[in-house]
């Protein structure tokens, strides 16, 4: 399976030198949690809703400076190409929670970490029902009574 498949996309940016209360209005408007700061169509870095809180309008000295000051320079993206055992393997190994997703070096999505819990429920969730519903179509079996001993 590829990135591309589990992404959230289109991926929400703003300007590096915008204020982070207009980040905050787009991720409250998008829901995203994530806003990747782009210049020049390129990734530059990614502000979380942790940044702003910790960092942002209301919660540190930065809240009148420009966003890049709030936000976390991003050094590891997946590609929208990529297996997602690569992303897996950027997650373990760096410990973010969203990855940025560029294509031809523009952003298109993030992955994170939630969107592949949700992908692995829908597998798993996939893999059990048929093994459910083989269990329910078999038929009970009967109860020994208590303190009676086991015949398996």
């Amino acid at each position: 399976m590829k990135v591309r498949e589990v992404m959230t996309a289109p991926a929400v940016c703003a300007a590096p030198d915008v204020p982070p209360a207009v980040v905050a209005g787009r991720m409250a408007g998008h829901a995203p949690g994530s806003v990747l700061a782009v210049a020049d169509g390129r990734p530059r870095g990614i502000v979380t809703d942790r940044d702003l809180a910790v960092r942002g309008p209301g919660g540190g000295p930065c809240t009148r400076a420009p966003v890049h000051a709030v936000m976390s320079p991003h050094t590891v993206t997946a590609g929208a190409g990529d297996d997602l055992e690569v992303a897996y393997r950027a997650f373990r190994r760096t410990g973010v929670r969203r990855l940025p997703v560029p294509d031809a070096g523009r952003p298109v999505g993030v992955l994170t970490i939630d969107g592949l819990f949700l992908d692995v429920f829908r597998h798993l969730a996939d893999l059990l029902g048929p093994v459910a519903t083989g269990i329910l179509r078999q038929a009970p079996r009967p109860s020994s009574p208590p303190g009676a001993p086991d015949d398996a």
